[in-house]
């Protein structure tokens, strides 16, 4: 008798524990685990595994949360092929965090962890992130990975299309965004504001919300005249928000 596999979860953050932001968006992203207590891996490579960012996530998953809290470094790599597979598959949720999205895919894939994380994400394991930790996921994305604002058509591809993060913060993001996607550098994809978030179930966004008034999410794609149409989200607001 064959099963049904399990439903696939992706969420794009626009904020979390290292924006200082101690609460909303991170209680309900562990309430979206598939297990209560959940097990929790930080990918911090975006970043180059900062320690100051490592500590961030510590002091914000460890007691504080009801889950266990792990880390997962490339530059010092201590764990063999194995073992890498095992940790991973382990996993309830994966929360990436930002820096440069271009140089976590590269370091991702000499790793093989790339192969490591579409096998999580097929087995039900929540995959997030917030900035380049929310970009990765796409087919592609828009990103200052190279200096100026630009359009990077690479990414993991396990959501379709594009994604923006900060689009509501950083001055440019907005338009620089329409415009690679008005021009098709870009598919048509998501916008989210620092302080909201978007869930998605096996590719369909199934719920959007906001931990900071006036957040939202967006479906930016073109309009067939050469430029696009940006639809804002439903989004709901979060207790404590």
């Amino acid at each position: 008798m064959s099963t049904a596999p399990p439903a696939r979860h992706l969420a794009l953050l626009g904020a979390g524990f290292a924006a200082g932001d101690d609460g909303p968006l991170d209680r309900w992203l562990l309430g979206r685990a598939r297990v209560p207590r959940p097990r929790v891996c930080f990918v911090p490579t975006a970043s180059g595994d900062a320690e100051g960012y490592v500590e961030r996530f510590r002091a914000a998953f460890g007691a504080r949360r009801d889950c266990e809290a792990a880390v997962l470094p490339l530059f010092r790599r201590e764990l063999d092929d194995a073992a890498l597979r095992e940790f991973v598959l382990a996993q309830d949720v994966v929360y990436v965090g930002g820096g440069n999205t271009a140089n976590l895919l590269a370091v991702w894939r000499v790793h093989g962890l790339d192969r490591l994380l579409r096998a999580a994400y097929d087995r039900g394991t929540l995959m997030c992130g917030v900035s380049a930790g929310a970009n990765c996921w796409a087919q592609g994305s828009h990103t200052d990975s190279f200096g100026p604002l630009t359009f990077l058509p690479d990414g993991l591809g396990l959501l379709p299309g594009s994604v923006c993060p900060h689009y509501d913060t950083e001055a440019g993001r907005r338009d620089s965004y329409r415009s690679a996607v008005a021009t098709g550098a870009l598919p048509p994809g998501w916008a989210v504001d620092d302080g909201a978030a978007a869930l998605f179930t096996d590719g369909r966004l199934t719920e959007a919300v906001t931990g900071t008034p006036g957040a939202r999410v967006y479906r930016v794609e073109p309009d067939g005249a050469g430029g696009t149409t940006e639809r804002p989200v439903p989004c709901g607001a979060l207790r404590g928000a």
